[in-house]
């Protein structure tokens, strides 16, 4: 479809989330292009409710219009979420320009992790006051963290009503409210609606054995190729892609189970099915498959930083829309790393192949590639040295695992985008046998920090300079103009070993 001289115009400017302007808010709406969904969303005063820019009613006059960052600004102001283009179906859009702590704090939040009364949990936790945390979320938002919080509970309850035949008591703790008559009482006041009414208007087919949910993205998304990087470093017995699906087992908490994520291109966005004994971790579940597929990314945004390099822009041009591979589980990463030093991706296959089948439990899954769960840091921690060099590791990378189960399992060293990437990437630094390599890559991967970059990796050192094998400090050097994109600027460089000859 050709472009109309909106979009064309749009393309050339970056509406930054946090600060908005009316004219390209408003030019951006008009042209609904998905590649803005979930930067802003678009409150009508005339009727009360807010809309995604991709929403297909008729667009309201300019002076009717008021535009806000996120969906929870826009509560917080009174607005009611739209019915028709259900803006909780929005990709999420963190800035990559916001406080850090903020970002991790949004981490935590969006993946329902937090109870309502744990605020005060999370800022201890990312060593702040309660009124410090407070005052960045004000800033950033405009709203405390209880209000943005308590948004992302409503949105997801909504979800639930409208997509599943989940009961309303299994959508409320779901959601994670702690009682359906509190959920309730908010439900209602927030949206002049009643999870009844909301319910009855949907036509859902009954219940199942399966939930199917929908995850959005912002595209271009290269979802080949991201399938393609999780099937060559796949678990085998815990995950696998068949066709154009990735599975894998899942345990959290006290459920287990698994799922399985398929991609509806046209749609923008993944198609996530799972069993019904992971609906009391619905929330969790998503959050972690939006960290392993990077959804959350603005492709169009890191590709206009790192095409500024010529080198960069002719990989990009072939393959637009590259993902960074996050995690589902954080030690998982760690762990499938270490035992991946210094031989194939093969070999490393095999290796966790074997500390799965030895370590974890058998499950039963509808999948015959799926039969095991993957070790965690507790279990390896509790093991010896010398029971996990049996499966086949050296003595001296089963003692670095160990070692970094043990730190895992304590808590002194965590594993997801919550956490500091700095500190983190020091923390596991002072591990025998991890280096910066194998730090940055972990810090990649299981924190999904942008700015981390591998310098010490081979392939990197090759493909940044045709013919030529830079050092690590000149490939550093070079680095410093795609901050904070480097992570996406390695997955282009890596991505060139397997693009065709042009």
């Amino acid at each position: 479809m050709a472009e109309n001289g909106e979009t064309a115009m749009l393309k050339k400017r970056t509406i930054a989330p946090m600060i908005l302007d009316h004219e390209q808010c408003y030019l951006a709406a008009r042209s609904r292009d998905a590649r803005f969904d979930g930067l802003f969303f678009t409150a009508v005063t005339s009727t009360g409710i807010y809309c995604r820019p991709v929403c297909p009613a008729k667009t309201p006059r300019s002076h009717n219009c008021r535009f806000f960052p996120t969906a929870a600004a826009a509560e917080d102001a009174g607005f009611r979420p739209c019915l028709r283009c259900r803006p909780e179906l929005s990709p999420h859009s963190p800035d990559q320009q916001s406080d850090q702590v903020v970002r991790r704090a949004l981490t935590r939040i969006q993946s329902g992790e937090l109870g309502e009364y744990k605020i005060s949990e999370l800022a201890a936790e990312l060593q702040l006051s309660q009124r410090q945390l407070r005052r960045l979320f004000m800033q950033e938002f405009g709203l405390p963290p209880v209000a943005f919080a308590q948004t992302q509970k409503l949105l997801f309850a909504k979800r639930l009503l409208q997509e599943t035949p989940l009961s309303m008591i299994e959508v409320a703790f779901s959601a994670g409210f702690g009682s359906v008559r509190r959920f309730n009482t908010l439900f209602r006041a927030r949206y002049g609606l009643s999870p009844t009414d909301i319910r009855r208007a949907q036509t859902i087919a009954p219940l199942s054995e399966t939930i199917t949910l929908r995850l959005a993205y912002r595209p271009p998304f290269t979802w080949q190729a991201l399938l393609d990087f999780l099937d060559a470093h796949a678990i085998a017995g815990v995950e696998a892609v068949i066709g154009k699906a990735y599975l894998r087992s899942v345990q959290m908490e006290k459920h287990s189970g698994w799922v399985k994520v398929e991609c509806a291109e046209a749609e923008n966005h993944l198609l996530v099915t799972m069993p019904t004994t992971l609906s009391p971790v619905l929330m969790k579940v998503l959050a972690r498959l939006r960290h392993l597929f990077d959804l959350d990314a603005n492709p169009q945004t890191i590709a206009e930083h790192l095409m500024a390099d010529a080198r960069l822009a002719a990989i990009i041009e072939r393959a637009p829309g590259l993902r960074v591979p996050g995690a589902w589980d954080g030690f998982e990463v760690a762990m499938r790393t270490i035992l991946g030093q210094q031989i194939s991706v093969r070999g490393a296959n095999t290796l966790a192949a074997r500390l799965a089948e030895k370590f974890s439990p058998a499950m039963h899954t509808p999948f015959v590639g799926l039969t095991r769960l993957t070790p965690d840091a507790k279990t390896l921690a509790a093991a010896t040295p010398a029971a996990i060099a049996t499966t086949g590791l050296t003595q001296k990378r089963a003692a670095t695992l160990h070692h970094l189960a043990c730190e895992v399992s304590a808590g002194r060293i965590k594993l997801d985008a919550s956490a500091d990437p700095f500190a983190t990437i020091e923390a596991l630094k002072t591990l025998p046998g991890i280096g910066d390599w194998t730090a940055q890559y972990i810090t990649m991967r299981a924190l999904h920090w942008p700015d981390a970059f591998p310098a010490g990796d081979l392939a990197l050192r090759k493909q940044a300079v045709k013919n030529a094998l830079l050092a690590e400090k000149q490939l550093l050097q070079l680095a410093e103009n795609w901050r904070p994109w480097r992570a996406y600027a390695a997955m282009y460089l890596w991505a060139q070993l397997s693009l065709p000859d042009e």
